[in-house]
């Protein structure tokens, strides 16, 4: 993952108190009438009348679907966030450690966070702090078009994307992954991290979408979602596969890859495997082509 821009200090000065003496305005409005709305994990959260204005992201994907929806709309993002490349907003620390008093200090008006990116403390010390939150909670494609329009067009207040649409349609042909014949794709492991060496498992978001392009994930039914496997073990269950995206581990030619050999070996982008935004575009052409093309015997076949 490219080097996040450097972060910007972008405060705005607070207007003048009225003087204690100064009677408000017979027009003055009447205490604001707010709307409480539920997010993914079904918690409150309270917002004004009004759209938000000042968005902070603690999640790479969804700092790149607003940022692709409404230019302008994010005032912060964690230092993980490379997309879009130009994206010009104060950086708040990573997904699992933000500065809460960095966030606190650019007065967003909504934070948007990760069940599984992002760590409850800190989410609580904002809403503590008064902040509300949204939290998405995505484990399968579905989840991601539910969960994105909803964040969009219901917590942020802004028309359904067009790249949305786009998405679901370059999806729709590879139906859901339980349609499929569990038994017609490559045995497939895809470790996401070295050191120790860990793999998808159960019920994963990345697991949902490789299913759906035809491997058969040997780990599909692990007890946990990203379990610590050994080599040894990796290669007992003689895969067909491996794949290997570029994040959060950057496995790359050089590092990963010779652990498997005699084994066909699929680089993926991270981004196009694990992110729920726009990537999801192009996502099923990116991967199919990384998949069918692997790096040691043969060629692989995918629906």
């Amino acid at each position: 993952m490219a080097d996040p821009t450097a972060p910007r200090d972008a405060t705005t000065p607070l207007d003048e108190p009225a003087p204690l003496d100064e009677p408000a305005p017979l027009d003055e409005p009447a205490p604001r009438d707010d709307v409480v709305l539920r997010d993914d994990l079904d918690l409150p959260v309270r917002l004004g009348p009004r759209p938000p204005r000042r968005v902070v992201s603690l999640v790479p994907s969804l700092t790149e679907a607003v940022a692709a929806t409404a230019p302008g709309l994010l005032v912060g993002a964690t230092d993980w966030c490379s997309h879009p490349a130009d994206l010009a907003v104060t950086r708040i620390g990573g997904t699992k450690n933000p500065d809460v008093r960095r966030v606190l200090a650019l007065e967003p008006d909504l934070v948007l966070a990760n069940d599984e990116e992002n760590r409850r403390p800190d989410l609580d010390a904002l809403r503590a702090a008064g902040v509300p939150v949204w939290v998405t909670d995505i484990r399968t494609l579905d989840d991601a078009f539910r969960s994105l329009d909803r964040l969009l067009t219901v917590a942020c207040r802004l028309p359904r994307p067009a790249w949305l649409d786009e998405a679901e349609a370059a999806w729709a042909p590879t139906g859901r992954a339980e349609d499929g014949n569990p038994k017609a794709g490559p045995r497939t492991i895809v470790p996401i991290w070295r050191r120790p060496w860990m793999v998808l498992g159960r019920d994963t978001f990345a697991g949902d979408l490789l299913r759906r392009l035809g491997l058969r994930l040997v780990h599909a039914d692990h007890p946990e979602r990203y379990p610590a496997v050994p080599l040894p073990e990796l290669l007992a269950v003689r895969p067909e596969l491996v794949v290997l995206p570029d994040e959060p581990y950057r496995f790359t030619v050089e590092d990963g890859p010779e652990a498997f050999p005699g084994i066909p070996v699929a680089l993926v982008s991270g981004r196009h495997l694990t992110w729920y935004g726009p990537s999801l575009v192009t996502a099923p052409a990116v991967l199919r082509r990384a998949i069918g093309h692997p790096f040691g015997q043969g060629r692989i076949g995918t629906s």
